[in-house]
């Protein structure tokens, strides 16, 4: 495992490559020219995913050129989480692809990095709000270089909670009934269309809890930021034998921690799973 030193310095360069994306990504929605296309024929991409992803990716390369990348436009093959050996880098290019073609501002670059299936350090850079939330293990989270911690929510009914949606409308039955258990028994619901930006918001304590479905790339970063926050992060199903914790993303719940118990039930129920 790297040293503090080490991982502070990788760190840093994560937070210049997504403040670099950031820039890159706002230029790009500013030109009113987006270029969008499809993938698997229902998830939208736009041209800017694609070059803000060239970037982080040949930069991660020509510095560490030994490292692996996951990284959701270029490099998505997510067997790479199963190799532990050598270190990973995983990226969202634009994490929020909608907000960022419908000009809403909810849109963040995430990249973290792991070693041996841990994630060691994590930036989520927020280019249109300018927040830039990064956390390293061990040494707490912040947002803009000031300490966060979680809202420190203790019931669910007060307790307000996001989720999404997958792009594929085929499944919707279990996330249906999850969302009418939660609704009946939380405050309230926002939708903010960045797991990302989800996880940071419970970090920070903006929202209470998050629960969803995920691919590595949209929640390792954010999920160390909440952890350093002082957030639980768990699952409310079994992770896989074998399979680094930190990076898998079926049924991920993070919330302040005095409602993660309850609430990981009340999902569980829901699901069918008990």
């Amino acid at each position: 495992m790297s040293n503090p030193e080490a991982i502070t310095a990788i760190a840093d360069f994560a937070e210049e490559l997504a403040l670099r994306a950031g820039e890159l990504i706002k230029h790009e929605r500013e030109q009113n020219t987006l270029r969008t296309d499809y993938k698997q024929q229902s998830e939208l991409v736009t041209h800017a995913d694609v070059m803000a992803d060239e970037m982080i990716t040949g930069a991660i390369r020509e510095r560490f050129p030994n490292h692996r990348i996951l990284s959701e436009e270029t490099m998505p093959d997510l067997s790479q989480a199963e190799h532990l050996d050598t270190p990973l880098w995983i990226i969202d290019p634009i994490d929020g692809t909608v907000n960022y073609a419908y000009g809403h501002p909810q849109v963040a670059i995430s990249i973290a990095y792991a070693e041996q299936g841990r994630v060691q350090a994590g930036v989520v850079h927020a280019p249109f709000s300018g927040e830039t939330f990064r956390a390293t293990r061990g040494t707490g989270a912040a947002l803009n270089g000031n300490p966060i911690k979680h809202s420190g929510a203790t019931l669910p009914r007060d307790s307000l909670f996001a989720t999404g949606f997958p792009y594929t409308k085929d499944s919707l039955e279990p996330l249906v009934n999850r969302l009418e258990a939660m609704i009946h028994q939380c405050r309230d619901l926002r939708r903010i269309g960045s797991a990302a930006l989800d996880i940071c918001w419970v970090a920070c304590g903006r929202l209470d809890i998050y629960y969803e479905n995920v691919s590595p790339w949209d929640f390792a970063a954010a999920r160390l930021i909440a952890l350093e926050a002082g957030a639980t992060a768990g699952h409310f199903s079994e992770v896989p034998a074998g399979y680094p914790a930190d990076l898998w993303g079926r049924d991920i719940l993070i919330s302040a921690p005095a409602v993660w118990e309850t609430v990981r039930d009340i999902l569980r129920k829901a699901s069918g799973y008990e």
